[in-house]
């Protein structure tokens, strides 16, 4: 049963005593606003997103590689918090570092795509991070590499990881898994990395400082 389908069948009750069925654009819309921008490029990828949301577009990939044109994706940020340490794969066809995650299925939650995309891609199961439970952490709006190059508007999702716990790569998808420093000195904001990575970095350590300091 995913996310979405509980929410669905815990719905509240109208005044007749009907349940409400729930939306799934209200609850990609939902799961946007309640990401609180880091920076202003951050603001203007969540305005960009919530007026493509309202504009009644499709939000969910229908067909592949890119149909339609603009859809939702997610991230798996798999975070070792003892190693100050992120989890990042080579992807093949991108030719880049980058976090786990893939294209939401039309329908699907969100936070429903990004567990299943863990169990398929590294064939693990890990929690949520505490310090941001099942709410996205950042997201981006990116334009695809070629040759079937669309934007992907993704929702970063942070999990409590163990880098000392094997995964199993999904060899199609990665040619390697390795783990990064929080810390590194050359910084991530390189062609060999999301564009949004380093930004990301940023704003995870200063949400992890001020979630410690509470």
């Amino acid at each position: 049963m995913t996310l979405l389908n509980r929410g669905t069948e815990e719905a509240a009750m109208t005044d007749s005593g009907i349940a409400q069925q729930v939306d799934p654009r209200a609850v990609v819309r939902g799961l946007v606003t309640d990401v609180t921008p880091h920076d202003a490029l951050e603001a203007d990828h969540r305005a960009w997103m919530l007026d493509w949301i309202d504009s009644g577009a499709q939000l969910f990939r229908v067909e592949k590689p890119a149909t339609p044109p603009k859809h939702l994706a997610v991230y798996a940020v798999l975070l070792d918090e003892a190693s100050r340490s992120v989890m990042l794969v080579a992807h093949i066809l991108a030719q880049k570092w980058l976090m786990p995650g893939g294209h939401v299925d039309e329908g699907e939650d969100p936070r429903e795509t990004v567990l299943r995309e863990l169990q398929e891609e590294l064939q693990i199961a890990p929690q949520f991070h505490r310090a941001f439970g099942d709410a996205p952490a950042f997201l981006t709006v990116t334009w695809t590499v070629p040759p079937f190059s669309h934007h992907d508007a993704t929702l970063w999702f942070v999990f409590d990881a163990d880098r000392s716990v094997p995964v199993i790569p999904d060899p199609r998808e990665f040619s390697e898994v390795r783990w990064w420093s929080l810390d590194a000195p050359e910084g991530y904001s390189g062609g060999d990395f999301d564009p949004g990575f380093s930004r990301f970095l940023d704003k995870l350590s200063a949400h992890l400082s001020s979630h410690y300091a509470q």
